[in-house]
């Protein structure tokens, strides 16, 4: 089987195209095996890149343990450069076809090296705000969907050990009967935010581009006049009529 690893600003992935090969029978299965950072190759999951008939290509993302994402922002972004470079697409606009319905993606382009990725992350939806207890501690969360399940807090930060208990006790609260990804948000400056991120099904992650997302539209209420923001080599925008886009190298 060939495959590529790449990131985006951090959270890997292990590529496989099935243009060119067929796809395993049990993708779960294998992204728990070669996920594993000690037995296997590494990553946050497995990002299968397969033939669409209504897009330039689709993806399927399995997490570290074995179960199926509805999406990933960078893997998003990731999928696109690799279209491009393989020769698989050689668009600098592309649409990828995803469990959460199509996706554009635009490629910055210096000469012919790829050098920046931007996705259409789409509209956030909102839940009620809740309030959990987890761990002795008793927090508020946002429940924001980006097509994927995102629990943002911004009381104190879980720090440490604290972060290890709270995020896998939060993905699995009974509040969310299909797991949530759980971010940890703090506010640092009028268009600043610092996130951490517990992923579901794959732990902490070092990004992630719906959780990026998702910080933003959850921060209304502490951000003034916000639109865009920049926070660990991305930049996220955000407009009423065409919803949220995320961009990195």
């Amino acid at each position: 089987m060939k495959f590529v690893k790449m990131h985006g600003i951090g959270n890997d992935y292990i590529f496989v195209e099935t243009f060119t090969q067929p796809s395993p029978d049990d993708p779960g299965a294998l992204s728990v095996r070669l996920s594993a950072p000690h037995t296997g190759i590494g990553a946050d999951g497995i990002i299968f890149v397969d033939p669409s008939d209504e897009a330039d290509a689709g993806m399927r993302v399995f997490n570290a343990d074995g179960s199926e994402a509805q999406i990933c922002g960078n893997g998003l972004r990731c999928v696109a450069k690799l279209l491009y470079d393989e020769g698989l697409c050689r668009q600098r606009e592309m649409t990828i076809a995803t469990r959460a319905g199509l996706h554009r993606v635009w490629l910055g382009l210096e000469g012919d090296k790829v050098v920046s990725v931007t996705a259409d992350m789409g509209f956030p939806a909102f839940d009620d705000d809740l309030t959990l207890t987890a761990c002795g501690r008793t927090l508020s969360f946002v429940p924001v969907s980006m097509t994927n399940p995102h629990a943002v807090t911004f009381d104190e930060p879980a720090l440490g050990g604290e972060f290890y208990e709270l995020g896998p006790a939060i993905e699995r609260h009974p509040a969310f009967p299909e797991r949530t990804n759980v971010e940890f948000v703090t506010v640092t400056g009028p268009e600043s935010l610092n996130v951490r991120v517990w992923e579901r099904g794959s732990g902490e992650t070092l990004a992630c581009g719906s959780g990026a997302c998702a910080a933003l539209a959850a921060s209304r209420g502490f951000l003034t006049d916000l639109m865009s923001i920049s926070a660990r080599k991305c930049a996220i925008s955000s407009s009423q009529s065409n919803g949220m886009s995320f961009a990195s190298p």
